[in-house]
């Protein structure tokens, strides 16, 4: 898995995000000075599969790009998707998160559950080299 720097502007929510969450990754990511993981996204759309808090982390921060790994989220069968007990959906697939993020709407918070076989590696990427476009 390669992790690429993307411009912020690329990537697409599908779901919302819980601001308690993001506030307390805020605080960590300012302390770190750096990110400490990836976002995991998809390579054709830029569809955030998983890491929302730390993209509105990024957007406060006005970073203008992140560090991702990108994928082929339809066909990459190690990647499964299930929705969250308490959400209000039985079922979702894998082209409905992407029309979703795609039509600039997005989920409630903890619909969608994306499961990954590969975790997804620790890094350390300083802020400072997100904050500018080469």
């Amino acid at each position: 898995m390669d992790v690429e720097l993307v411009p912020i502007a690329w990537l697409r929510p599908h779901e919302e995000v819980k601001p308690r969450n993001v506030d307390t990754l805020h605080e960590m990511t300012l302390r770190w000075s750096a990110y400490t993981k990836p976002l995991l996204v998809d390579r054709q759309t830029g569809t955030i599969l998983d890491g929302h808090h730390r993209h509105q982390v990024g957007i406060r921060i006005g970073l203008s790009r992140l560090p991702v790994i990108k994928v082929d989220y339809l066909e990459d069968a190690g990647i499964e998707l299930d929705v969250w007990p308490s959400c209000e959906l039985t079922d979702l697939t894998k082209q409905q998160v992407i029309d979703m993020a795609l039509s600039g709407n997005v989920y409630p918070p903890k619909t969608s559950r994306h499961r990954v076989s590969d975790h997804l590696p620790p890094l350390a990427v300083l802020l400072d080299l997100l904050r500018f476009d080469d």
